[in-house]
């Protein structure tokens, strides 16, 4: 977070710092510290209260280690210690509780590591060790700079037709059968489902994102990230219903362009309003995947949507997916459907209650719960496509006498012609 005194920032960072409750963790530390060339005095007397009291009015350390044992509220005490932590901060954390959920929460929450006490030397010093590392980069890895990006807004054409739902599903398939690292950037700050659908908690990363934009690098995204597997990160909000956003979108385009850096294939979940109040949200996308019912307000709607990402995402290819469409509960046909559009339906996804419920059960997205059904069967033709696009080989483009990443996207998502019956 921003300092709250201007003259911290202007202080020198120190490398690490630690903040213990008892004796025997200190004469534990300082000689590792030691060993990596810290200052034996940076292991401090104290827990997390004594660590916010402290960084409070001095620059936050590049590691920092703190004893949760003392805190009788350790989630509450972390988001206070979030508060007076400046960008980069890598935090390691300990305690005696042995709570698997606390651990989660507390991972979740930005927190790199947390050790169980009573730690060994060993523990330390691999924590440490993965600390260092970390500054080194992102965990997910940098892409090479000749790879290509695949980022791809999943947009509904009005409220309630699933573009979430499938959104989540692409992501995961992106991830688990294209074996690419993905993010999932679900920016429906209030009402999000993204992490949900992969039960779980979103934490807070989105919404300091956006009140403090110079916040985001490489590490803040790391720490604000939730991992939902080891190929899928989501970034998503539950921000309180009273507290409205107010942004340039500055924010969305910086997390963007870091998401680009550190993943091979981004899923921007864009609500409809948040297309219409920040068009650079689509200035970077190679595709869009805009998701219809069958309805006469989805028609007015998709044809608005298409001739509004004509004009201001004309780079990007688009995908129209009919989603939930049940034969005999569609207010107009498919064919009625694509007059209107102009342009056919790519892909026709059933109706399918039951695997829905299931997934929501499970807390898993429909891609993962029903993978044999017609509904996950289609969804995975969603994401073949999607990753078609992308290549192992960066060179592919000059091997096959192609042209850009953006023309072929042109040709493989332009509107088949309409063949005039006679």
């Amino acid at each position: 977070m921003n300092a709250p005194f201007n003259a911290k920032q202007q202080q020198t960072r120190n490398p690490f710092a630690a903040f213990v409750t008892d004796d025997v963790s200190s004469e534990l530390l300082k000689p590792l510290v030691f060993e990596l060339g810290w200052a034996p005095e940076s292991v401090n007397k104290g827990g997390l209260r004594a660590a916010i009291q402290s960084l409070s009015v001095s620059a936050s350390p590049t590691i920092l280690f703190v004893d949760l044992s003392e805190s009788t509220d350790p989630l509450g005490d972390v988001n206070a210690l979030a508060e007076v932590c400046e960008p980069g901060t890598i935090v390691i954390s300990a305690g005696t509780a042995n709570d698997v959920r606390l651990y989660r929460e507390l991972l979740n929450s930005g927190i790199q590591d947390y050790l169980l006490k009573p730690f060994t030397a060993d523990q330390i010093r691999d924590s440490l060790a993965q600390a260092q590392m970390m500054l080194m980069g992102p965990r997910h890895g940098v892409a090479a700079e000749d790879s290509i990006h695949i980022m791809t807004a999943v947009v509904g054409a009005r409220g309630g037709v699933g573009a979430s739902t499938v959104a989540s599903s692409i992501a995961w398939l992106m991830g688990e059968s294209g074996g690419h690292t993905t993010a999932l950037l679900d920016l429906d700050v209030h009402f999000g489902t993204g992490a949900l659908s992969l039960d779980l908690e979103p934490g807070r990363g989105l919404t300091d994102a956006i009140d403090n934009p110079a916040r985001i690098d490489g590490l803040f995204l790391e720490r604000a990230l939730v991992k939902a597997n080891e190929k899928l990160s989501v970034l998503s909000a539950e921000a309180p219903i009273n507290h409205p956003i107010i942004t340039d979108g500055g924010a969305y385009f910086q997390l963007q362009e870091e998401m680009k850096g550190a993943f091979e294939c981004t899923i921007v979940d864009v609500p409809r309003t948040m297309m219409v109040q920040h068009p650079h949200l689509f200035h970077e996308v190679q595709s869009v995947v805009l998701v219809v019912d069958l309805t006469l307000a989805a028609t007015r709607d998709t044809i608005r949507i298409l001739a509004w990402l004509k004009n201001n995402a004309p780079q990007a290819g688009v995908l129209v997916v009919a989603n939930r469409v049940h034969p005999s509960l569609t207010e107009i046909s498919r064919k009625d459907f694509e007059n209107s559009i102009e342009r056919e339906i790519d892909f026709v996804l059933p109706y399918d209650h039951k695997q829905a419920v299931n997934a929501a059960k499970l807390g898993k997205p429909i891609a993962e719960a029903g993978k044999s059904s017609k509904l996950g069967q289609g969804l995975a033709q969603i994401a073949d496509k999607l990753l078609s696009l992308a290549s192992d080989d960066p060179d592919r483009d000059a091997k096959k006498g192609k042209g850009s990443l953006i023309d072929e996207l042109a040709a493989i998502f332009a509107p088949k012609p309409k063949i005039a019956k006679k």
